[in-house]
Parts: structure tokens; sequence; C-alpha cells
């Protein structure tokens, strides 16, 4: 989109699950940007930030990967906007590490045959949304208040930690989601697992763990009188969501939680059509719960 003069202008790098996995995360980042006059310019030709496995694997590849695409996030204005916790968390992970050691900054710009950049601050939407755009301005943007729906913010492991590096909120106690989403009119509950790891990629390899970890997760959710979850992690939603009908046979307890991105429920709330969110895309279906609420 063509940015007005004075409009809020981010350069936006959506990674590999927006494009593929999660587009319905990616669709509504857009639709809720483009409903608040935000500018979101794509990065060009970004390729993979290596997510979970690569720094496990190979950290110079890791580092190298996120030390590229912010060397081509200097062609595109703005601060950096990042939707996915996993992408976010490895981009702050490759700036906190190469300011502090040289030695890896110099294999890292040899492997990219470039220079690294680590000026260009990267941000996550929540904090956009929080402090750049302000709260006040996202209440006033409200078309349709999501007054009697009641969200378990669920931030996981990676929106947060380690301390020193996202530097999004409180570590321990974070509460941005609660006022992002509280702004909107939502009403948000306490629960115990909203820093609980879902099981991650785990859901390949050792499925039992996730489906045990994400069982503990829907269920404290529940157990707080949550409508539903809010994410902001492809793989904590595909956890949640995608496997939560296994878990039901697993446990025999019935959760029936639709699990919304976060841009899902705040383009809702500013008038976003429904048909433009991916509401389709996610398997616990939300239509009952939304039109109960007078939402759809």
């Amino acid at each position: 989109m063509t940015p007005a003069r004075n409009q809020l202008i981010y350069s936006y790098y959506p990674g590999c699950s927006l494009h593929a996995s999660a587009k319905e995360y990616d669709e509504s980042t857009r639709g809720l940007f483009k409903a608040l006059r935000i500018g979101l310019v794509e990065v060009p030709d970004w390729l993979c930030c290596g997510a979970t496995p690569a720094h496990n694997v190979d950290e110079l590849l890791s580092l190298s990967l996120c030390a590229k695409n912010l060397a081509l996030a200097e062609e595109v204005p703005g601060d950096l906007a990042v939707a996915c916790a996993a992408c976010f968390s490895r981009l702050k992970v490759t700036q906190h590490k190469l300011a502090d050691n040289d030695d890896k900054r110099r294999q890292v710009e040899y492997a990219i045959a470039g220079q690294v950049n680590l000026a260009k601050p990267v941000k996550h939407l929540l904090e956009i949304l929080a402090r750049d755009f302000g709260l006040d301005r996202l209440t006033e943007a409200v078309k349709k208040s999501l007054s009697g729906l009641k969200v378990a913010c669920y931030y996981g492991c990676l929106l947060t930690r380690p301390p020193e590096v996202p530097q999004l909120d409180c570590t321990e106690a974070p509460t941005i989601m609660e006022r992002v989403i509280g702004a909107v009119g939502a009403e948000t509950v306490a629960w115990s697992h909203r820093l609980e790891c879902c099981g991650a990629n785990f859901t390949l390899s050792r499925p039992g763990v996730v489906l045990k970890l994400s069982s503990e997760i829907l269920a404290s959710a529940k157990a707080a009188g949550a409508d539903c979850l809010m994410v902001a992690c492809p793989l904590c939603h595909g956890n949640l969501d995608i496997r939560q009908k296994e878990i039901e046979e697993v446990t025999g307890e019935r959760f029936d939680m639709p699990v919304f991105y976060m841009t899902q429920l705040l383009a809702l709330a500013v008038g976003v059509a429904p048909n433009k969110l991916g509401l389709e895309s996610m398997i616990v279906n939300p239509q009952p719960l939304l039109k109960k609420k007078g939402l759809l």
C-alpha cells in the first residue's frame, strides 16, 4: 500500500508461515493496518529467518539468515514490523548477539558478503499498536466493540523471553496483549498458563509432549472462563487450534475453544469485513461464538 504523508509507515517482514500455513495472520495484519492507515511495505526478496530449528543446528547459519533479512530491510523505509513471535525473537536475538560480539559479526558479514546493519528497530505488531499508534487511537478506530468477548491472551515462550532481548514488556508479568485487545472492548481473563510453552516444534518429533502441554493451556483458559484464545505465533496457533480435536480425543475433555490471531480480532473490531480475516481457515470454527456475541 502507498502511505499518505505523515502516515505511520513500516517495512514488513511476514516470514514463511504467514505466506503458507498462517495466511490468515498475514491477511488480517494487512487488513488491520490498512484500516488504521498504517503503511506496510514488504521487505523485498526476504528469506526464511531460520525460525526454531536453525539456531539449534548451526548458529552461524541462523545469525546469517537474520542478518541478511535485516540488510534487505534497509531497502525500505520505517522500522521493521514483524508479526510472528518466532521471527521476532530470531531477528532480535541476532541484533543482540552481533552487537555484543565483533568476531561473530565479522563471520556473519563474510557469510552474507555484506555489512551487518543493526540500527533498524525490530518491532512486534503489539509494540506498534500499543506505543507507536497508541491505545487511545486504537479505541477511537473501533467500529464494532468486542464487549462481552472473554479473551485469554497467550504469550507463549518467545514474545518476552529471554529478558534482555525482546524488551517488549515485563518478562514475567506482561500486559501488552491485554491492553491492546482491551482497547477494542474485549474482556481479558486472568489465567495461569499464558506464559507456558505449548510444545512448539515438538509437534512433529514428539507430538505426545505437545498434546500434554497444549491440553494444559486449553484447560487453564477454559477454567478461567475464556471464550477464546488469542495468539501471536503461528506455531502456537497450530498446536492449540489444529491439534485441539486430537487433544479432546486423548483427554476426553471438550474445549471448543477458538484460537484467534490477535490481528483477526483487532481487525474485526475496526471494521474489516469478516470474510477478509481468514476465519474459514481455523480448525475450531469461530463463527458460532462470534454470532453469539453479536460480532458477525
